[in-house]
């Protein structure tokens, strides 16, 4: 049972066809079936059931995957520590983040952290919430970079600035012209939110609550952007985060009914320790939590 058997059997346990395994391992079909028909008498059980051109997991291979994902992240972990012992400074973090900081905290954050450590590299993803939280407890990403603490048992995370929301509504509206506005005032107004799921929707809801109402939907989206995109083009109102790239046409007002802010923090697994990179990269955030921030973005105090 050997450890290219396992990563064979993980890939096509997680969807992938035999043909794309077998091409990815730079292995034959045949040569592929006879693995795993060798796992399979091994483990002493039918690992797989084909359903048309797809191999699928029997009861017996779900059981036995999952204990050959924890295996592997161990092995894959334990390798890259070596790795990094070995050559300090070199190595790969494993990050995830929500979308939104993708355009300004995120360049900020691995650009001060590269000049010190030339030699390390970032293995990116992007997610909302939900996403993020999966990641971590997956093992997947050692550190995500979130809105709001998440909450979970499972997981420590550490406030590192507070970003304030903004109501943005369409450059032809009746309170284009004001610099502030209370939200009370928008009762009535369409809403344009995030789906549900995504932190800033949750927020959203939560302010509109605090000023007396519930908010009127009628979009719902993935991104910011696209939520800044449909409130220029006249279809409705959104409590946003300011624009961090060139100015938008939909002028952004400051909520003063209502505490409309959003914290920013660094999370990873409790308990669960950090390669020596990741840790490093960890305490360099912490450390340096003062980012090239857009106009109202504060630092945590």
């Amino acid at each position: 049972m050997d450890v290219q058997t396992l990563r064979l059997f993980r890939a096509v346990a997680g969807g992938a066809t035999v043909t794309e395994t077998a091409a990815g391992a730079h292995l034959t079909q045949p040569a592929l079936s006879r693995a795993l028909r060798r796992l399979e008498h091994e483990a002493g059980a039918e690992l797989f059931r084909r359903s048309g051109r797809m191999l699928r997991l029997t009861p017996a291979g779900h059981a036995f995957k999952r204990h050959v994902d924890v295996v592997l992240d161990q092995l894959d972990q334990g390798l890259r520590e070596v790795g990094e012992i070995v050559a300090p400074g070199t190595g790969v973090v494993p990050l995830a983040f929500l979308h939104t900081f993708g355009t300004w905290l995120v360049p900020s954050v691995l650009r001060g952290f590269l000049r010190e450590h030339p030699g390390a590299r970032f293995e990116l993803r992007q997610h909302g919430e939900a996403g993020l939280e999966a990641e971590l407890l997956d093992g997947t990403a050692d550190l995500v970079i979130t809105s709001g603490d998440p909450g979970h048992p499972q997981l420590h995370w550490e406030r590192l600035l507070v970003e304030p929301l903004r109501l943005a509504v369409p450059p032809h509206h009746r309170l284009s012209g004001r610099r502030r506005v209370r939200l009370a005032d928008l009762a009535d107004e369409t809403f344009i939110l995030l789906r549900p799921g995504y932190a800033l929707r949750e927020t959203t809801e939560r302010l509109c609550a605090e000023a007396g109402f519930a908010p009127r939907i009628g979009f719902e989206g993935d991104e910011v952007e696209t939520l800044r995109g449909l409130v220029t083009a006249g279809l409705g109102v959104s409590v946003l985060p300011l624009p961090h790239t060139a100015a938008f046409p939909a002028p952004h007002l400051e909520l003063t009914d209502v505490d409309a802010a959003r914290d920013i923090g660094l999370a990873w697994a409790a308990g669960r320790p950090l390669p020596p990179l990741s840790e490093t990269f960890r305490r360099h955030v912490l450390a340096t939590a003062d980012f090239d921030r857009p106009q109202g973005t504060v630092p945590e105090s």
